[in-house]
C-alpha cells in the first residue's frame, strides 16, 4: 500500500515517464482495476475503510483524528478465523487505544499521531488551523534528501516486512500469512534520494494537464482547498511545479523499489506462486492540476487510485473498467481467505468474481463519503459507468462524463437529467442532515478531549513495537545448534546418515 499515489502517475494507468518496473510486472501479469476510487480521500478514513469495508459515517472515522472503534470487524479478524497469521508493517493512521484492529502483530510504530489533535472544526468554515494543516512548503522545497522523516520510516517498513516474511518461512511455515506493508511515500514533502531523483530530468517532467486556474474559476470545494492549504501565500512558478512533480515521480520509483524488495523476498522463499498480492493507495495527489495540490477532493487526481491484484496461477491477466472502491478490499480479502459470510453488512462487495473473469456490470456503483477538513458539510461521490456525480449541501452539484471529459472541465449538473436521478439516489442513501450533526458533535467532543489530555500526566496511544530480545538470535534457554538450524532457510542438508 502506498500513500497519496494517484493512479494517473503509473505507467500501468497510462503515464509515459514514471519508472515502476515491479508494479508494471504486477499489472502486466495481474488484474488491473482501471476505475478504483478512494472512498474518502484522506489518510485515516480511507485506511479504515480498507480495513472494515465501511464508509466513514458507519464507523465514526470521519477524519484523521477520529477513533476507529474496536468493535468493527476487519479483514484481519476474518483471516485470523481462517487460520492466518496477520501482520502490519507500516502506516495505517489508526486513532485510539486499539492500534491492531484484529492484526496479530504490528512491526513498526505509525508515522502519524494516534490522538485527537488533528480534529477539524467545521464551525470555522474555511479558516486554517495553522499548526497541522497542509501548506506550500512541500511544493517549494522539493529536491534531493538522503534521509528524512518519511525515508527513515519507509526503509524500516520494508526491512521489517522482509524480516517477517523470513520468520514465517523459518518458524511457522505451516500457517498461511497475511502481511500488509504500508508505505508513506510518495506523500509530500517531495524530497527523494539522489538514486531515484536521477532517474528523471526536470526538463522531461510533464506539466499539469489542466493549468492553474484563478481562484474564482474553481468550484466551491476547490476554492476551499485552495484556502485551507494557503495556496495563495507564495508564487508557484513553472520550475517549482516541475521540481515538485520530479520529487513525486522519484518517490513513486522508490516505492516501486521497496515493492521489488518484497517480491524478491517472496521469490527467495519460493512463495511467489503461493501468494496473492494486492497493491493500492489511500488517495491521490492533485500535483498542480488546476493549481491545486494534495487531496481531499473527489476530482480525479485526488480520488482515482490504483488497484492491482496479482496471482497468475489462479487469475488471468485482465483490465477491469467497472468502477470499484477501497470499500471492496475488505470483503475481497475475506472472500479470498475462505470466509463465506460476513458478521455484518458492509458498503463494499467482493471483487473475486471479477478476479475470476466474471462479466462486468454496467450499473455497478462506487460510492464515496468525505467528512473531514476542506469541506463544511458532508460530501458524496457516485461513480457509475462513465458518470461521476459529486454532492455537498453547501456547494454546487457536479456531474462529469469522464469518457468525454476526463479532466472534468464541463460540469453538466445544471443541464443533464442524470443529475436529478443521482441527487435522489444520494439523499435517499444517506441521512445527510443527521450525519452532519453527528460530525459536528464528534468534532466538539474530540476538541475538548484533546485539550483535557494535554493537562497533567498522559499515556499516549501511539503504537510501541515490541520485540522480545530473550527470544532473538542465540539464548541460553535455546539449543545453539537447533536455533542455528531452525533459523536457516532453505534448511541445511540432513547429516544424520553420516553419524558414526
Amino acid at each position: 500500500m502506498a500513500d497519496q499515489l494517484a493512479a494517473r502517475y503509473l505507467s500501468a494507468y497510462g503515464h509515459k515517464l514514471v519508472k515502476t518496473p515491479n508494479l508494471d510486472r504486477l499489472a502486466r501479469e495481474g488484474v488491473v482495476f482501471e476505475n478504483c476510487y478512494s472512498t474518502s480521500p484522506l489518510c485515516a478514513p480511507a485506511r479504515a475503510t480498507i480495513m472494515n469495508g465501511l464508509l466513514p459515517s458507519r464507523t465514526g472515522v470521519y477524519d484523521n483524528a477520529a477513533e476507529f472503534p474496536s468493535s468493527v470487524p476487519t479483514w484481519a479478524h476474518y483471516l485470523r478465523l481462517q487460520g492466518y497469521q496477520t501482520c502490519l508493517s507500516g502506516k495505517m493512521h489508526f486513532v485510539g487505544p486499539d492500534q491492531l484492529h484484529g492484526l496479530e502483530e504490528r512491526l513498526t510504530t505509525d508515522i502519524y499521531p494516534a490522538d485527537f489533535g488533528w480534529t477539524p472544526d467545521w464551525r470555522l468554515k474555511q479558516e486554517r488551523i495553522d499548526w497541522w494543516y497542509h501548506n506550500m512548503t512541500s511544493v517549494l522545497q522539493p529536491g534531493v534528501a538522503e534521509i528524512s522523516n518519511q525515508l527513515e520510516f519507509d526503509d524500516d517498513v520494508a526491512f521489517q516486512a522482509k524480516r517477517k516474511l523470513y520468520d514465517y518461512a523459518r518458524f511457522k511455515p505451516e500457517r498461511p500469512f497475511a502481511l500488509m506493508a504500508s508505505f508513506t511515500h510518495p506523500h509530500d514533502p517531495y524530497a527523494a534520494r539522489k538514486k531515484f531523483w536521477d532517474l528523471y530530468k526536470d526538463e522531461d517532467i510533464d506539466l499539469p494537464q489542466v493549468p492553474a486556474m484563478k481562484r474564482s474559476e474553481l468550484d466551491q470545494h476547490s476554492q476551499r482547498l485552495y484556502d485551507v492549504s494557503a495556496m495563495s501565500d507564495y508564487t508557484v512558478t513553472e520550475a517549482d511545479i516541475r521540481s515538485a512533480r520530479h520529487g513525486y515521480y522519484a518517490n513513486i520509483s522508490y516505492v516501486d523499489d521497496l515493492v521489488g524488495q518484497l517480491l524478491d523476498t517472496l521469490e527467495n522463499l519460493d512463495q511467489m506462486e503461493n501468494t496473492i498480492i494486492v497493491f493500492t493507495s489511500d488517495h491521490g495527489d492533485f500535483l498542480g492540476e488546476r493549481g491545486l495540490w494534495y487531496k481531499m477532493s473527489y476530482l480525479e487526481p485526488s480520488a482515482h487510485v490504483p488497484l492491482i491484484v496479482w496471482h497468475p496461477k489462479t487469475m488471468k491477466p485482465r483490465r477491469v473498467k467497472e468502477p470499484v472502491s477501497l470499500a471492496d478490499i475488505m470483503p475481497t480479502l475475506a472472500d479470498l481467505g475462505g470466509t463465506t459470510q460476513l458478521a455484518k453488512p458492509v458498503d463494499g462487495r467482493s471483487l473475486v468474481p471479477l478476479l475470476n473473469g466474471a462479466e462486468e456490470n454496467p450499473d455497478a456503483t462506487a460510492w464515496g463519503e468525505y467528512l473531514a477538513e476542506g469541506t463544511v458539510s458532508p460530501m458524496y461521490m457516485l461513480r457509475r459507468g462513465p458518470w461521476k456525480y459529486i454532492h455537498a449541501p453547501t456547494d454546487q452539484e457536479q456531474l462529469f462524463n469522464l469518457v468525454d471529459d476526463p479532466n472534468e472541465l464541463n460540469n453538466l449538473a445544471a443541464s443533464h437529467p442524470l443529475a436529478k436521478k443521482f441527487h435522489a439516489e444520494t439523499v435517499a442513501k444517506f441521512d445527510i442532515p443527521k450525519i452532519h450533526e453527528q460530525v459536528l458533535q464528534s468534532q466538539q467532543a474530540r476538541l475538548m478531549l484533546f485539550e483535557a489530555m494535554k493537562r497533567g500526566g498522559h499515556f499516549p496511544w501511539d503504537f510501541q513495537p515490541l520485540r522480545d530480545a530473550s527470544e532473538q538470535y542465540t539464548r541460553n534457554h535455546l539449543s545453539v545448534t537447533e536455533r542455528d538450524l531452525k533459523s536457516r532457510f532453505p534448511k541445511a542438508p540432513d547429516i544424520e546418515s553420516k553419524k558414526k
